[in-house]
């Protein structure tokens, strides 16, 4: 095999494909990229057998073959040779050379053969969405996903297809994201499927560089997003997703209508002085008025006080001030509307004219 390709061509392949491959493996081919080379374009695969990603890269020149190289020590060569920089990559056997300008590499190398796969699968449903559609979608959602929970349904996202419809929900146990998008696509049957944490967040990488339509495919054990020449491929978590409906709270008159972005920074203001721990937070409501108090062990104290509308009852309410401010991040808007039930209870915050995202936090003693 031999390719012939530009520094800056292949330099964000490989960055894309490092990603993906995990710095420990059991297996160590797990640590290398598959390289396969036809007469005018490259496929490079990197997997760690749950997330499988292949880049196509065209008009480069090469001779056919495929090899597997090891996938940090080249994209660290790759990234210190100069911007405008032309590599030779040819390899054979156990060794691979690397030429460029004045500099030589050697490079151990791994037989194609055993290199493995998962994104061989048969798709029962096909669909074309937005770039922008999918994107907001997942990022208006996934940080509310667990990590390392032992329910490890929770450590993942729930999509839920249906016609006209898709939704997304993550949920780690204290607080939940929610977000709908109608949408112009054709399903006979509804679907859920939980995609884990490391495929949301690599295709959402993936997203964040493309634009125009993403390609999906949803197998009974696989999702695939297909988007400029780049294919990802995670296996669906095997699990039952909580009955996430139960948890969101009604609407109630107790309704806090605030400037998103100066109630998150009052908010961040007084998270300075909480327990660094817990980032427990104390909201006292009163008419038109928040007060954020903050405490921490060593006896010290932040007060904000914000002006807001709001004329239900006056009580106070305690939250993980981290969780507020996550959701203050996603959104969009200008304003934020807060439905609060009483000390005990979960808050709604959404967007107040409705954007199809909900979100729910719970309540925390202080």
């Amino acid at each position: 095999m031999k390719i012939k390709i530009s520094r800056e061509i292949l330099l964000p392949v490989l960055q894309a494909a490092n990603n993906v491959v995990e710095r420990r493996q059991a297996l160590p081919i797990l640590s290398n990229l598959l390289f396969v080379a036809s007469s005018n374009s490259i496929q490079v695969t990197a997997t760690d057998m749950e997330v499988e990603l292949v880049c196509n890269v065209e008009n480069v020149v090469a001779d056919k073959g495929s090899i597997a190289l090891p996938a940090r020590k080249l994209f660290d060569i790759c990234r210190a040779l100069p911007a405008d920089a032309e590599m030779i990559i040819e390899g054979s056997g156990s060794k691979t050379k690397i030429a460029s300008g004045r500099s030589r590499f050697s490079l151990s190398a791994m037989s194609a053969d055993g290199f493995p796969s998962i994104g061989l699968f048969d798709a029962s449903i096909n669909l074309e969405l937005s770039v922008q559609v999918l994107s907001d979608l997942l990022e208006s959602t996934s940080f509310a996903m667990a990590h390392q929970d032992v329910r490890y349904y929770l450590n993942g996202l729930l999509l839920e297809l249906d016609s006209g419809r898709i939704r997304a929900v993550s949920t780690d146990g204290h607080r939940l994201a929610l977000t709908d998008k109608t949408v112009n696509i054709a399903i006979d049957t509804p679907r859920q499927c939980i995609l884990p944490r490391k495929g949301v967040l690599e295709i959402v990488r993936l997203l964040h560089s493309s634009t125009g339509v993403a390609q999906i495919a949803v197998g009974e054990n696989h999702f695939r997003v297909t988007v400029g020449g780049q294919s990802l491929t995670t296996k669906l978590v095997d699990g039952r997703f909580p009955e996430y409906e139960r948890v969101i709270p009604r609407e109630t008159d107790n309704r806090v209508i605030a400037n998103r972005e100066l109630l998150r920074a009052g908010l961040s203001r007084a998270s300075i002085l909480s327990n660094e721990k817990f980032r427990g937070i104390r909201l006292i409501l009163k008419k038109n008025l928040l007060i954020a108090v903050a405490h921490n062990p060593e006896q010290e104290e932040a007060e904000e006080e914000m002006e807001v509308e709001y004329v239900g009852t006056a009580f106070e309410v305690g939250f993980n001030v981290s969780y507020l401010l996550d959701v203050l991040g996603v959104m969009r808007s200008d304003t934020v509307r807060i439905d609060l039930i009483d000390a005990d209870s979960s808050c709604l915050m959404q967007v107040p004219e409705g954007d199809g995202s909900r979100y729910v936090v719970m309540p925390m003693r202080l």
